[in-house]
């Protein structure tokens, strides 16, 4: 080991408030052998031991050995291994306290304090980042109660509905703290003893000397640590260490210069820090002397403990030390019970001064002190208790609104002028809030007297907190000109959004108990009186008007003058108002309630101004004010804010209307809708209308009296909450369920996010879901669905006051449908409401008062006469919706009651009198029966009518009552009648509409045929095609007993004679496909591949030096051609194409660039489809091959064969390299002719085309069509393209059905294979000759020509190059050899070839399976038992000792039945030759003309002996099909796995994205600077540099801690993708926001797999890129 000591200065920078230190010179070095250096250290160890032992004044000599020490070992040189500096202190420095903390060795010492120590109840496991946490939904007390995932699986919640989250970091398990848990505390683990039953001392089991020895030891160390992180003096250090006299230079720089004495003693104090940690950890006894040492007051008085002295030098520290100290104080002070609470004492008192210095500081709240107070203001007996003994409440409210300075002069607080230090600072403050949910968030069941002076106390405080944002932010309506800048909104409702938990609680605390809820009251109503303060505003008074009826009220209005959204006062009274009623204060104790001094008036003014501005925002009365004040009105209805702001104002209006005469609160609210004067006068409407015709004016007036009908709907109708109706909190949530279900069936997430949550983040939904609606499983995509149950369809309210106007007209269309779905008429009555608490009951009175009916009967009268535009059908609806509620009324209350004077509620009678004189306006009952017969009203017809059958049903009613018994009959018969009448209407329709249907038909049908006459011979021409077509099938099909289809060899079935005709998707045009025609293209994809390699980790060749002529077994790479299937001219693609390239050079000029697709590298969008695509493949005719009696046999066609190949090798030698001419080359006694080229020049144009973009992508090189490797590139993506075709069926195959190859994919091999059987035309005919030389060397009896193929090498891509590289031989034979023996001959040789290779690899041992029946004959078995014995022979151990033919014959079958498929299906395209319904099994071989019975095939010629020598290299078969990795079932596994996982550059620090990927399981540490490489001169990020080792480019991601999938394709494209992993509810939860378990869905991951087979994900990533803009913008690179 290599050590330096050394004492010089330190440069120390400071970063962010982290500490860097850089050291210089390096006076002194030594070397030390590790023998030697270890007995050195023991030795000195033991002496300072001693020393210590002996020491008359210890803490003097403990200083002085850290002040000799401490310096030499943390003063060394930045390069050194920071293991050395580790083990010197563990020796030099720690060693020595624990010998004299044990008093003997430290391993046996702690050993036995672990032994005696009682284990604590407590987990307090502390998380690390990115670590699973669950929380139990049922049992814990609130959110912040959280389990580590050891105790979590120990415990009874892993059985409960629980919440999983990953952790940022700093928190610790609460299993074990029974005040967070309602049930369950405790894990099997931490289950306390049962026979312990009394709380010992933990420092009984210690002795006075070790609890002596550890006080010292502890104070020293602790008062060491806390003097050096808190020590500001650069060159010097606490009495007792060495002083320091070396002199310095100040520089101007901003950089602090250090004495490098005083870094070391602070990097050690950490260490001292840490140890403390770990040493209290065997002990209890040990954890509460350093609790009694920490809180230990001193002289000084307060604050002087050293816990004190930490928290409060907290912001002047760095981060590292914090964190430090932190993690102490956890596993100390808040890991034992009794000083928690003293320590949570001492933090409140400090809270004040703690909070100032976190809002100045600028460090994440993460790595501030203040973050503790979660782990104590939750804990509830704690919270109370600093409620009462600290003010904790008071201080908190007090703290925040000090902070918050900036008010008008009427003293609300204004944060339009904020500046950007302002806002930040606001950003800080809002934590406090957090601080107080946490105190409020366990509301007590029992009450002191000193608890509610207490709460009431800050709850004056808070009020004082709510006065200041009361009307804040006032708005003024702009006339004329639009507003010239939108004002600052965003932090008020900011403020609001965050107090809205805290109100919420607050009303809960003062609803446990009475004395406190009475208090509250008071107080709330004259907060609320003091903010009215009179009308101050200028206000003049006047008298109301109508019906007989007059109020005194103000001028006020709303479009006018100032009004502010703003009124938290006026809506913590209404929340108070309810509980009155809830809790039944209000009638137990009425005496003790102002109720009597409430001006009605008052509470309504402000929440009804509110509720007039949003109908005169909806009725675009305040469109110049911009797009603030729509922003302010959508958050006033939105979920988040509207339970203590919209709602509470209903209520409000609610509670003041149950007080006053409700003529007059409609007056009022006519007055400030500012309606008054049209309805007040019977002429003024009129006169409105002549005057002013402006259609602006008119609909604006048309909504405001929408929006006020509305209004008095909700008024009367919203009786949902505790307290205004007689109806429990879960009848709230049904309803919320049941209308958001009305408008269309809901995932989980999407109802969650409807319903508000309350404190705890839960809504309720799960203990009434199941009542309300059935849930619908997901199917592959798609999310489960919950759909309303039938039963409470009559529950629907279509003027639900949570309703937008979007939502209320889909859920009108949905129920409209679904009634008329189960043939029930269309009207939607109102639903039959719960009766009103008795403090609300007079509400009801709304309904039957004057002023409404004038209303309702003014509206309706308009309706009658609709010549002018001054009603509407919305204002109609709602007047029948109002009279529909009091019908209800009227016969719920008839059915309640005993007799018929017990019901007050007459509405029935006042709608049937007529209006007084002198207008005598008919009664509203007439003006509904005029209206049923309306024409222009046919939509409202079913609900007129429903009225009116109610009206006689109540008339019945009230008949019954009041007669005798016989005239039932006369009721009944009425309603008889009208049922009939009902009924007839209904059939009525059904026959108009059933005759309409076959008027239709009729038409349709006439048109038909006077279409096929003027087209005759158009359909002639057709029919007579279709019955050829289908004698032709019938006479060559496949399926036929007679023949069946074969594709290759003599007995080769003849192709389909049918033209091949296709349409340009550009031009339109149609064109048939012929050899001399113009070329016809498709859109295709080629890319680098990886899917089916077995070597990943294989090296990339050189491509300028690479032979791809061989397809190496492994496969570690290929080229993948795919297609959309859409066809194009050639021309017509090269315009779109140069448009395209146009288009992209015009786009670098603006901002945005797109990245779908890069031209520059060829690639563009199918114009149809948007299909990503990089190349086009010519469309070929299907050749016609010569037909030939002669067909030889193998023997005899590999002499012929090899006669013309030793020809052609001479010959070539004989060429001279000058240019590409072809001479004719003479055989012996044949001479051959010149090739001819059938193609046209545009055909051989693209044939040059996809060549070169083959080759170019392929080898990822630069084009170059006169490579002679071109025409070989073509033909192993071929080979490649069908392997991966047939290997993706495979997995279909197996276990599931046959599966077809999809009609793109069979366009695309199709055009693909006749593609790569021509593109040897456009090569030079010597260099693709010699190719197949190469090829052939394969056989013994031709290895002289060329050096041997190697065996392991013989594959698919051999086939496939053989067969079609034979035409350049063939073109100039004149020798009468056929092309289909040639076909069949190859097969035979590379099949024979494909058996060995199965023989030598893929034999396992010999089971004692039994053998199946009819397996295979027995002279099959018997020649492969003979081959397998000959390649023994040479391999003997090598390989295994087989006796069973049916085994080997089995092993045979199995490995080469993927080849054979492959092989089939090439043939298949090149010959044209119909295809059987599926390619396997056997109708694969049946289909090639080809049996597996080796006693014919097994041809003396080859000698399969020598191809045993590269048996070793072989690859196995069957191939394996790759899969992507295999995932737990729990989410949770991969999160802890994620979590332990470091970064490997970081030297050990946690990684903030772990990244998994699903092709090669590695985890990644991404989307960060430490992790990035340098990929092509550029540097990327882990992910993108792993794509192009292990995917050739393209990957296939997880990000563990969002839970979601990500693509990448290149450096420039990606996009995310939906996770396999969902909830119970069959959803993602992308980003753990909702944090529901997640398991793994094995049909989704099963899609991506079949995506990923399918080289899909490129054009997965296109799609989305063009769908979603946003994607675009990400530096996919980086990730």
């Amino acid at each position: 080991m290599c050590f330096t000591l050394q004492s010089r200065w330190t440069l120390c920078i400071f970063h962010n408030k982290t500490k860097y230190c850089t050291c210089f010179l390096l006076p002194v070095k030594f070397c030390l052998k590790s023998q030697s250096i270890m007995v050195s250290l023991t030795h000195n160890r033991n002496i300072t031991f001693s020393k210590w032992s002996h020491a008359s004044d210890f803490h003097r000599t403990v200083y002085q050995h850290l002040a000799c020490y401490v310096p030499k070992i943390y003063c060394l040189g930045p390069n050194l291994n920071p293991q050395n500096e580790e083990l010197l202190a563990q020796l030099l420095l720690l060693a020595p306290l624990e010998w004299y903390l044990c008093d003997e060795d430290p391993s046996a010492g702690l050993a036995k304090l672990e032994q005696s120590n009682q284990p604590s109840q407590l987990c307090g496991h502390v998380f690390k980042v990115g670590e699973p946490t669950y929380s139990c939904r049922e049992c814990a007390a609130d959110p912040t109660c959280v389990l580590c995932m050891q105790c979590f699986l120990g415990s009874v919640h892993k059985e409960h509905r629980y919440r999983m989250t990953t952790s940022g970091g700093g928190g610790f398990c609460d299993c074990g703290d029974t005040e967070a848990w309602k049930k369950g505390p405790y894990c099997q683990k931490h289950e306390p003893n049962i026979s312990d039953t009394s709380q010992e001392d933990p420092l009984a089991h210690l002795s006075s000397d070790m609890i002596a020895r550890t006080r010292s030891i502890f104070s020293i160390v602790l008062k060491y640590s806390v003097d050096m992180l808190t020590w500001e003096k650069e060159d010097e250090l606490p009495s007792g260490l060495e002083p320091l006299n070396t002199s310095r230079q100040t520089k101007p720089l901003r950089v602090q210069v250090m004495h490098s004495s005083v870094v070391a003693h602070q990097c050690f104090a950490l260490k001292a820090l840490g140890w403390l940690s770990h040493v209290i950890g065997y002990s209890d006894a040990l954890r509460r002397i350093l609790c009694q040492v920490g809180l230990e007051k001193t002289l000084e008085g307060e604050n002087s403990s050293l816990v004190d002295t930490l928290m409060l030098c907290d912001s002047k520290m760095w981060k590292g030390a914090r964190n430090v100290y932190h993690q102490l104080l956890m596993s100390s002070l808040l890991m034992d019970l009794k000083y928690k609470k003293l320590f949570a004492i001492q933090f409140a008192k400090n809270y004040e001064r703690l909070q100032s210095d976190y809002v100045k500081d600028d460090h994440d709240r993460e790595f501030s002190v203040t973050d503790l107070s979660v782990q104590m203001f939750t804990v509830p007996s704690l919270a109370r208790m600093l409620i009462m003994e600290e003010n904790l409440m008071t201080t908190i409210i007090r703290t925040f609104v000090d902070h918050l300075r900036h008010r008008d002069q009427r003293g609300r607080f204004q944060f339009e002028r904020y500046t950007a230090q302002q806002a930040f600072k606001f950003r800080r403050v809002q934590s406090l809030i957090g601080d107080l949910k946490y105190v409020l968030i366990s509301r007590p069941t029992e009450w002191s007297d000193k608890l509610r002076e207490k709460f009431l106390e800050g709850f004056s405080a808070f009020l004082e907190l709510l006065k200041c944002m009361q009307g804040m932010d006032p708005v003024v309506r702009q006339v004329g000109q639009h507003i010239e800048m939108e004002p600052e909104w965003e932090a008020a409702f900011t403020l609001q959004m965050k107090l809205t938990h805290i109100i919420s609680m607050m009303q809960e605390w003062c609803a446990s108990d009475e004395k406190v809820l009475v208090e509250a009251y008071k107080f709330s109503l004259a907060a609320l009186t003091h903010c009215h303060g009179g009308f101050t505003d200028g206000e003049q008074p006047i008298t109301l008007s109508m019906s007989g009826h007059s109020v005194d009220t103000i001028r006020y209005c709303v479009s006018q003058e100032k009004v502010s959204i703003h009124l938290p006062v006026s809506r913590l009274l209404a929340g108070l108002h309810v509980l009155l009623s809830k809790t039944e204060v209000a009638y137990r104790f009425p005496e003790q309630l102002p109720l009597s001094e409430l001006s009605p008036p008052m509470l309504i003014e402000h929440p009804l101004r509110c509720l007039v501005l949003c109908a005169q925002v909806h009725a675009g009365m305040w469109r110049r004010n911009g797009f603030s004040l729509v922003n302010q009105i959508y958050y006033y209805h939105n979920v988040k804010c509207r339970v203590e702001m919209f709602d509470k104002d209903l209520i409000m209006l609610q509670a003041g209307a149950s007080m006053m005469d409700p003529n007059h609160f409609l007056m009022i609210v006519l007055s400030r809708f500012e309606l008054y004067h049209i309805f007040s006068s019977a002429d003024y409407r009129k006169r409105y209308n002549r005057e002013n015709a402006n259609k602006d004016i008119i609909q604006q007036n048309n909504t405001l009296i929408e929006e006020m009908l509305h209004l008095i709907m909700m008024v009367v109708g919203e009786r949902f909450a505790p307290g205004i109706g007689m109806v429990q909190s879960c009848d709230e949530i049904k309803r919320e369920i049941i209308h958001q279900l009305c408008i269309r069936p809901m995932a989980h997430s999407e109802l969650v996010k409807a319903l508000p949550e309350n404190e705890n983040k839960e809504t309720g939904m799960e203990r009434v879901i199941d009542s309300v609606a059935s849930f619908k499983k997901p199917g592959v995509t798609g999310r489960g669905l919950y759909e309303l149950r039938p039963e409470c369809a009559k529950q629907f309210n279509l003027y639900f006051h949570h309703y937008s106007r979007a939502d209320q007209s889909k859920a009108e269309e949905a129920q409209r449908k679904l009634k008329r779905q189960n043939g029930e008429d269309s009207a939607l009555p109102p639903p039959v409401l719960p009766p009103l608490c008795p403090l609300f009951a007079s509400l009801v009175n709304l309904l039957q008062c004057d002023v409404l009916l004038a209303m309702l009967g003014t509206v309706l009268q308009w309706a009658v006469e609709p010549s002018g535009g001054h009603w509407s059908e919305s204002m109609l609806q709602r007047v029948l919706h109002l009279i529909g509620m009091a019908l209800l009324e009227e016969q719920q209350q008839l059915e309640n009651s005993i007799e018929e004077n017990d019901v007050g509620f007459n509405f029935t009678l006042k709608i049937s009198r007529p209006g007084e004189a002198p207008s005598n306006t008919p009664s509203i009952l007439a003006l509904l029966e005029t209206l049923q017969n309306a024409p222009h009203l046919e939509v409202h017809k079913d609900m007129i009518r429903w009225i009116l059958k109610t009206v006689a049903a109540i008339k019945t009613m009230r008949e019954r009552t009041t007669t005798a018994p016989e005239t039932d009959a006369v009721g009944q018969s009425q309603e008889e009648t009208v049922r009939d009448k009902d009924k007839a209407e209904r059939k009525r329709k059904a026959e108009m509409a059933r005759l309409r249907r076959e008027k239709i038909m009729a038409q349709m049908s006439e048109m038909q045929r006077h279409f096929i006459n003027e087209n005759k011979e158009l359909f002639q021409q057709s029919l007579e095609e279709l019955e050829a077509s289908t004698s032709a099938s019938l006479e060559h099909s496949p399926t036929s007993p007679d023949t069946a289809s074969v594709c290759v060899g003599p007995r080769r079935s003849r192709p389909s004679e049918k033209r091949l005709v296709v349409t340009c998707i550009l031009c339109q045009e149609e064109q048939e496909v012929r050899e001399d025609g113009r070329a016809m293209v498709l859109a295709a994809f080629v890319q680098r591949s990886t899917v089916m390699s077995k070597n990943r980790r294989r090296p990339s060749p050189n491509p300028e030096r690479y032979d791809p002529l061989f397809m190496h077994p492994d496969l570690s790479f290929g080229t993948h051609t795919g297609s959309c299937g859409h066809i194009m001219h050639s021309h017509c693609w090269q315009r779109y194409f140069e448009a395209v390239q146009a288009k992209e050079q015009r786009r670098q000029q603006r901002l945005r660039v797109h990245t779908s697709y890069d031209v520059e590298n060829g690639e563009f969008l199918c114009p149809l489809c948007e299909c990503l695509s990089n190349t086009v493949i010519p469309l070929l005719p299907l050749t016609r091959g010569s037909k030939s009696s002669d067909h030889p046999g193998l023997g005899q066609w590999l002499g012929v064969i090899g006669q013309q190949v030793k020809a052609l090798h001479s010959a070539h030698k004989k060429l001279k390299p000058v240019g590409e001419s072809e001479f004719p080359v003479t055989y012996p006694n044949k001479v051959l002719c010149f090739p001819r080229d059938p193609y046209s020049s545009s055909i051989k144009e693209m044939l040059t085309t996809f060549g070169t973009a083959t080759y170019k992508i392929g080898l990822k090189v630069h084009p170059n069509e006169q490579d002679p490797r071109v025409p070989i590139m073509c033909w192993t993506s071929c080979a490649y393209t069908i392997q991966s075709i047939v290997m993706v069926l495979s997995w279909f195959w197996d276990p599931n059905p046959p599966c077809a190859v999809s009609f793109f994919q069979d366009d695309c091999l199709q055009s693909l294979i006749r593609f790569s059987s021509a593109c040897w035309t456009t090569s030079s005919l010597p260099s693709v000759q010699n190719h197949f030389i190469r090829l052939l060397a394969v056989s013994p009896s031709l290895s002289c020509i060329s050096e041997p193929t190697p065996f392991l090498l013989l594959s698919l891509g051999t086939q496939v190059s053989l067969v079609l590289s034979y035409s350049s031989v063939h073109c100039q034979d004149s020798s009468g050899l056929n092309v289909d023996s040639a076909q069949q001959h190859f097969l035979q040789v590379v099949t024979l070839a494909h058996v060995v290779q199965v023989l030598l690899t893929s034999i396992p041992a010999e089971t004692t399976m039994d053998q199946e029946t009819g397996a295979g004959s027995s002279e099959e078995e018997a020649a492969v038992c003979l081959l397998y014995g000959l390649l023994r022979r040479h391999l003997v151990s090598d390989l295994y000792e087989v006796t069973s033919g049916w085994h080997l014959w089995r092993c045979v079958k199995a490995g080469v039945l993927p080849y054979l498929r492959s092989a089939a299906l090439f043939f298949h395209h090149l010959n044209g030759v119909p295809a059987p319904p599926e390619l396997h099994g056997k109708s694969s071989t049946a289909y090639l003309s080809y049996t597996l019975s080796l006693s014919e095939h097994f041809h003396k010629e080859y000698r399969t002996t020598e191809w045993c020598e590269t048996a070793s290299c072989c690859a196995f078969f069957p191939r394996e099909s790759n899969r992507l990795i295999d995932l737990p079932d729990d989410y949770s596994a991969l999160i802890n796995q994620a979590s332990s996982f470091t970064c490997p550059k970081s030297g050990g620090d946690k990684s903030r994205a772990p990244t998994l990927c699903l092709v090669c399981g590695t985890m990644l540490c991404s989307q960060s600077y430490c992790c990035q490489a340098e990929l092509d001169g550029e540097d990327v990020g882990a992910c993108t540099a792993h794509t192009f080792t292990c995917g050739s480019g393209v990957g296939i991601f997880l990000r563990v801690r969002e839970s979601q999938v990500l693509f990448l394709a290149g450096k420039t494209k990606g996009c995310f993708y939906a996770p396999p992993y969902l909830d119970d509810y069959g959803e993602t939860d992308q980003g753990l926001r909702r944090g529901n378990p997640l398991h793994l869905c094995r049909e989704r991951y099963r899609k991506i797999q079949k995506l990923w087979r399918q080289h899909g994900i490129t054009e997965e990533i296109g799609h989305a890129q063009e769908a979603n803009q946003t994607l675009v913008g990400i530096d996919w690179q980086h990730l």
